[in-house]
């Protein structure tokens, strides 16, 4: 079976072995297991579903979280040569039932529906008359309370599950998983068994910044100037600061589009759909935007504000270079963004257990923002990686060449003012104290009577309550968790007083490069705009940015030579490798015309 799968792999996807855990994953749904995969974004999941349904018997269904990136997928898909469809609102009863009467008559092995559609009675029993030999369900952490995009909907898959017999095989998809969440899954999904596979969080191609203490706005006009042409995504947490920065980049002529709950469905939709086709180059959006997105090309993703948690975060970051190339995810942070996520899990989160939990959550996505070690070595171990390397050479901690810098006295110094105000107030109070501020809280409540207060004078109180940023951060502090964290002491705290372990800072430079492109890498992507247009699907459909860049690089001059470069299948061979064959020729022969 698995020499059938590669011969799948080769003829519809163009690549002659499976990425790192898909063959493993693919031989275990073949074998009848149930299983739960996590998978970095752009390791391949839909492949690992898709291959088996060509495979087993009958029909896979999909459960898949947005109508767009049904669409999507579908259109890859019968580009690919492979026969699928979508069933979700827009279509009619009749059009649902024609559908899965094709399927029933073997023309479609794949059927992608949102999980809301598993709420009909009817429609479950229509899907009684298919037989169902795999339920794949991607985004599989929406199913628990704890995932940061729990969706409701998605409970309904139990019940469907119980209700198909025989019983199809489970497999669970997602990239993004804590363990508390991937084994709640496990259980609401129903997965016997199941053979678990984690294949790694980490995406080398992607390179992570940290900005803080830079004008946000000015930040992004020079990164938008040196990165003209590129499709990149700009994350911000309020419709309020989308539609101000949507205006500013409108209004110098970059072409860009916004996505937020605010817009009409309508509105949303064309500014999507300009998105994938490259008709703008970036998007301005509110977290609503993105998930199920599956735009290969996305070369930068600019998180305007601090996200509430790592979770949402990395997903989000993910979103740029799932095609493999190198690409950038950049956070502009600054103090103001932790009240804005605190104001939002007030207003969205009502149950007190769930509330606590986004409370420490965020913390750990402040930590991040105020880390002075390794940034990808941070996000893997929190995702439960303890084996990463403590350098990356592709961040920018790790690509600063300042030196560190030690603090261990003034170290000293906030860990004495904690002890002395009994670990009972938080950072900016902490901060006032240290700075000799007159306060009414500081001098009403005698802390000005404090041996601490006001030795830490020549600092601003900003600067010092990034000190201590940096060393919750670091680990030689605590914050508890709650709506008014508070600082505690830690071990290391003590070994900081005894003068037994340094504390050090440093402040990243910025870095500034241009990437200047492969003229013919720009008349192979323009070809492909055209052909996208023709057929009516997204760019990276016909070919993804990296089959093209290695076309650039390698020049085929045949259709042998094309067949390959990695993501050129027989299908789209045969369908449009005579005419990229017939531009790289023209510009090896000086004819860029």
């Amino acid at each position: 079976m698995l020499d059938k799968a590669k011969q799948i792999l080769r003829k519809h996807y163009g690549f002659e072995t499976f990425k790192e855990g898909q063959e493993e994953i693919i031989k275990s749904i073949l074998d009848g297991k149930d299983t739960f995969a996590i998978m970095p974004t752009g390791a391949g999941k839909s492949v690992c579903f898709q291959v088996p349904a060509q495979l087993l018997p009958g029909v896979t269904l999909v459960i898949s979280p947005l109508i767009s990136l049904m669409k999507d997928q579908v259109d890859s898909l019968n580009e690919a040569g492979i026969s699928a469809a979508y069933i979700n609102s827009s279509l009619n009863y009749g059009q649902i039932e024609e559908r899965l009467q094709k399927a029933r008559e073997g023309y479609f092995k794949l059927i992608y529906v949102a999980p809301e559609r598993l709420e009909s009675q009817r429609f479950r029993e229509l899907l009684q008359s298919v037989q169902l030999s795999l339920l794949a369900v991607d985004e599989a952490h929406c199913v628990s309370q704890w995932g940061h995009d729990f969706r409701p909907s998605y409970r309904a898959i139990s019940s469907v599950i119980r209700e198909q017999l025989p019983r199809p095989v489970i497999a669970a998809f997602t990239a993004t998983a804590t363990k508390e969440v991937k084994e709640d899954a496990i259980k609401l999904l129903l997965l016997r068994q199941p053979d678990i596979f984690i294949t790694g969080f980490d995406r080398k191609n992607l390179s992570f910044s940290v900005m803080k203490g830079v004008s946000k706005r000015d930040f992004v006009l020079n990164h938008m100037q040196d990165n003209i042409g590129k499709s990149g995504i700009i994350y911000a947490a309020t419709r309020k600061e989308v539609d101000g920065l949507w205006r500013e980049l409108t209004r110098r002529g970059y072409r860009a589009g916004r996505y937020h709950a605010g817009l009409s469905d309508i509105e949303r939709e064309e500014s999507q759909e300009a998105f994938l086709y490259d008709d703008i180059h970036v998007m301005v959006a509110t977290n609503a935007f993105g998930m199920g997105i599956d735009k290969s090309n996305v070369r930068y993703v600019i998180h305007y504000n601090m996200p509430k948690n790592m979770e949402a975060y990395y997903q989000e970051a993910g979103r740029a270079g799932r095609d493999g190339e190198p690409s950038a995810c950049i956070l502009l942070f600054e103090p103001r963004d932790v009240s804005i996520q605190k104001f939002l899990i007030e207003q969205n989160t009502r149950a007190e257990e769930r509330q606590n939990n986004e409370y420490q959550k965020l913390q750990s996505m402040v930590d991040y923002c105020h880390s002075q070690r390794c940034l990808r070595k941070y996000i893997l171990n929190y995702f439960g990686e303890r084996d990463a390397p403590p350098s990356c050479d592709n961040c920018s901690n790790c690509n600063d060449e300042t030196d560190y810098v030690d603090i261990t006295l003034d170290a000293q110094k906030i860990i004495s003012c904690v002890v002395r105000m009994r670990e009972r107030f938080g950072t900016t109070l902490v901060a006032q104290v240290l700075k000799g501020s007159k306060n009414r809280k500081v001098l009403q409540s005698g802390f000005d009577k404090l041996t601490t207060y006001g030795i830490m004078r020549s600092y601003t109180e900003k600067e010092i309550k990034n000190m201590i940023n940096v060393m919750v951060a670091e680990g030689y502090l605590t914050m508890t968790g709650g709506q008014y964290p508070v600082l505690r002491l830690r071990q290391e705290s003590l070994a900081v007083l005894k003068n037994e372990e340094k504390v050090y800072r440093r402040v990243p430079k910025k870095k500034a490069t241009r990437e200047v492109d492969n003229n013919l890498f720009e008349i192979l992507r323009s070809l492909r705009k055209e052909l996208s247009t023709k057929e009516k699907v997204p760019p990276y459909v016909v070919f993804p940015d990296g089959a093209l860049r290695e076309m650039s690089e390698k020049c085929p001059q045949d259709l042998h030579s094309l067949a390959g470069i990695k993501g050129v299948g027989e299908y789209k061979l045969e369908k449009y490798g005579a005419q990229f064959v017939q531009a790289i020729n023209s510009y090896l022969a000086g004819d860029e015309n």
